[in-house]
């Protein structure tokens, strides 16, 4: 199994949760305001006044076999908004209850 954090800009929320519904994963973790920047390009989304963005993270534990498959969903999505950054991290789980 493995664990995928994706990160991105609010107003690709629906768009992650839409990607994880077409592609059958359903479970996940979701929170709806986080805060950062990127480490290439990007403004920093802080949710304040000189930076008012903020993000949403979601962690989703898939099978190994849907690793591939969403982290190129996720890639597309990301070349469709770039502006609004997106990131994704995959880990391996040891165990899962």
């Amino acid at each position: 199994m493995k664990a995928i954090l994706i990160t991105y800009g609010q107003s690709l929320g629906r768009p992650v949760e839409d990607t994880l519904d077409q592609l059958g994963i359903r479970g996940f973790t979701r929170w709806t305001e986080t805060f950062g920047r990127g480490s290439e390009k990007g403004e920093p989304h802080y949710g304040t006044h000189a930076w008012p963005s903020k993000n949403g993270t979601v962690l989703a534990v898939v099978q190994d076999s849907d690793v591939a498959t969403l982290m190129d969903a996720l890639r597309h999505l990301n070349e469709q908004a770039e502006q609004q950054g997106l990131s994704a991290f995959v880990w391996h789980v040891e165990d899962r209850l």
